[in-house]
């Protein structure tokens, strides 16, 4: 790349589960975000890393913005405010599919605290929605700031404008070179991202308020010796003895699907075949020991 192309940072703002985390794999072209149903599952700012002929877009992908319950859902709140400070657009997420309500709007209007950032709106999962349903949300999402640099309809999942969106924020990033190398994707550790794979796993079919008492941890990665497997061993955290029981399951059986599940997307990033082993801890109430937040690395 050369001098005079655009390099900023981009990260996507909006209710929880509005679709950022699908967004930001679906423009990175890879799995960086694992994503779920279920709402806050994003817990770090994960870096997307795109490069175009015209420059690079570095996206953050950040948690949903919420009402804090605990510890954890106080410091990832913080988490945000602190990437929307430090970033050079920031993007507005609302789903076609449902009416702007006063979650929408407060975020919008907390957008007001960065005023170096340029802000565009998107309407997300437009596949799913009517062509009234998105002229509606178009018209409610417009209103909510008169200082859109653009509003944008968009679907990640059948990629649909993707590519609109994505010169749009090339336009307003500065002008530099690219902070990254082409070929990077992320600039997440292999633990970080193996202990993400891990956790989507341990989300599925899970309800109420197990999720959020869900964190994983990556004890050791090594290549074994005369073989092309890599070992992985990893534990799994919860904050009770019922909720070790459901992540375990009869006999087992639940972890050894959670296990298999996250083996598959494991394998590719590390490239060799993987012998998986989990264990499931019990670390009481530690969304809200700043402790146990520590050690878990919130």
């Amino acid at each position: 790349m050369t001098e005079n192309t655009r390099c900023g940072f981009v990260t996507f703002v909006g209710r929880p589960n509005v679709g950022k985390s699908t967004l930001t794999n679906a423009l990175v072209g890879e799995k960086v975000a694992i994503t779920s149903d279920k709402p806050q599952t994003t817990r770090r700012a994960i870096r997307g890393i795109l490069n175009r002929p015209g420059g690079q877009l570095i996206i953050v992908d950040t948690p949903g913005l919420h009402r804090p319950r605990t510890l954890l859902g106080q410091r990832l709140n913080d988490l945000v405010e602190q990437v929307l400070g430090d970033v050079d657009v920031i993007a507005f997420c609302a789903p076609a599919t449902e009416k702007v309500g006063p979650g929408d709007r407060r975020i919008a209007e907390s957008l007001d605290g960065y005023p170096r950032a340029k802000k565009v709106a998107l309407v997300t999962k437009t596949d799913i929605a009517s062509r009234d349903q998105i002229t509606e949300r178009l018209i409610e999402v417009d209103q909510l700031r008169d200082d859109w640099d653009a509003v944008i309809p968009l679907s990640a999942l059948t990629n649909d404008q993707l590519d609109v969106l994505t010169a749009e924020l090339l336009g307003l990033m500065p002008e530099g070179p690219a902070l990254y190398p082409d070929g990077v994707v992320t600039d997440e550790s292999l633990d970080d991202r193996i202990a993400e794979i891990i956790r989507e796993a341990a989300l599925e079919g899970v309800r109420d308020e197990l999720p959020h008492s869900i964190a994983v941890v990556v004890q050791d990665i090594s290549a074994r010796e005369d073989s092309d497997l890599t070992d992985v061993y990893a534990d799994i955290v919860v904050e009770r003895d019922s909720q070790k029981a459901i992540i375990i399951g009869r006999k087992g059986s639940r972890l050894k699907e959670v296990g298999a599940t996250a083996r598959a997307g494991i394998e590719p990033l590390v490239g060799t075949r993987v012998f998986l082993s989990l264990h499931v801890r019990v670390a009481k109430e530690w969304q809200r020991d700043p402790k146990q937040l520590g050690r878990l690395g919130f």
